[in-house]
């Protein structure tokens, strides 16, 4: 008996030590000729907070010595008001999606205040699936022809993703006013997420053809920059499943995601979610997981947001989980931590100045439904029963 116990430890530290071996090596082989973001001390990558990267990162930022300061910084996510952008392009072939890559050169002003703008040549490509297919205005990758600088001693971005408004209206404008919300909610939980800036974007015709569009939109956090803001590096393949992530880290992004109501995630393939990990060895080589897009979860509840059929709901709003399979103290404790951020989470719905008290009404009447089931054993105990039922894998 105790020579099977001992044998089975041996091949559970042996399946280990392969998968972050796994995750290592193919989180250097991307990185080569890129900075390099190796944590030079031990941290904890599962804490919830994340302080002991962000303190890490302070320490360990240094800009090239060969590198000249760039003009001006821009503090994309150091700040949180809204910020007026422009983008002058030939809007009319954009829109019209001729050729899934195709790409339109154009011109981006960021306004920092009447007097005070920052222009750049730009290129704009498509990004995404869904809202390509669907949307009038597609989602873009603007990337800058001479990169631009977050912060004055780190920060180079060459790419960022917009996140603009699906369709015309007040009402789609909402919806992207929710999302951005949504990103705000994930930062609540921990800093190993993308950080996003709300902006007031005017799409200017270079043909002089059209109106000039105003409308929401979303500039995110690029994934190189999160990267050196936490000392990690991106895992660039998609053959990784929740077994290969920081059992805190995908068990908080999976019971999130349910809170939420966001069925549009996915490990393998990354499909709207991000993977990163550290090279510091002691941290065991796992993967990291980052969410993003989150139009079609039950916050943002738009009106073109359909599950497809065979996942097991009806609208956009049911609740699904999709999470690996744990024991019910891993569930429970997860479920007590997400309870104690409860009034963070409201904080960030109530105190928003750019959504109105209906919409902020709504959001918070579904977080209730999740909030709910935590204030009483009984209650957390169903829930923890559904999540048990539904999840994926062993325990």
């Amino acid at each position: 008996m105790m020579a099977r116990t001992q044998f089975n430890k041996f091949s559970a530290d042996r399946r280990l030590y392969l998968c972050s071996l796994f995750l290592t090596v193919l989180s250097v082989l991307p990185s080569i000729g890129q900075i390099d973001t190796t944590v030079k001390k031990p941290v904890n990558l599962a804490d919830t907070d994340g302080q002991d990267l962000k303190d890490l990162n302070d320490a360990n930022r240094k800009q090239p010595e060969d590198q000249k300061p760039p003009v001006r910084y821009l503090s994309l996510f150091e700040e949180e008001d809204l910020l007026k952008v422009s983008l002058r392009f030939d809007v009319a072939k954009f829109l019209k999606k001729a050729e899934r890559d195709q790409s339109v050169d154009g011109t981006m002003t960021i306004h920092f205040s009447e007097t005070d703008e920052m222009e750049r040549k730009v290129t704009l490509k498509y990004r995404g699936q869904s809202r390509f297919e669907r949307c009038k205005y597609p989602p873009a990758r603007i990337t800058f022809k001479k990169p631009v600088y977050e912060v004055s001693d780190s920060g180079r971005i060459k790419n960022i993703k917009l996140v603009n408004q699906c369709q015309p209206g007040s009402t789609f404008g909402e919806y992207v006013i929710r999302e951005y919300l949504v990103y705000k909610l994930y930062n609540v939980l921990t800093d190993t997420s993308f950080r996003a800036r709300l902006i007031s974007l005017d799409l200017v015709d270079s043909e002089n053809k059209r109106k000039t569009i105003t409308q929401f939109g979303i500039l995110l956090e690029p994934e190189a920059l999160l990267a050196e803001r936490l000392n990690l590096t991106e895992v660039k393949t998609k053959m990784l499943s929740q077994s290969h992530m920081f059992p805190d880290m995908i068990d908080r992004l999976a019971i999130f995601n349910y809170m939420i109501a966001n069925w549009d995630w996915s490990v393998p393939g990354q499909h709207n979610v991000t993977v990163f990990t550290s090279l510091n060895y002691e941290l065991g080589g796992l993967g990291i997981p980052v969410p993003f897009d989150f139009d079609l979860t039950g916050v943002v509840n738009a009106e073109y947001a359909i599950p497809p059929p065979g996942l097991g709901i009806e609208t956009n709003r049911d609740r699904l989980f999709s999470g690996i399979c744990r024991t019910r103290e891993v569930y429970q404790n997860e479920l007590m931590a997400f309870l104690g951020k409860k009034d963070e989470f409201y904080s960030v719905i109530t105190e928003f100045p750019y959504l109105g008290k209906s919409d902020k009404r709504d959001i918070i009447a579904f977080l209730d439904q999740f909030f709910d089931q935590l204030e009483k054993q009984r209650s957390m105990d169903s829930l923890i029963d559904l999540l048990l039922a539904n999840c994926k894998g062993s325990r």
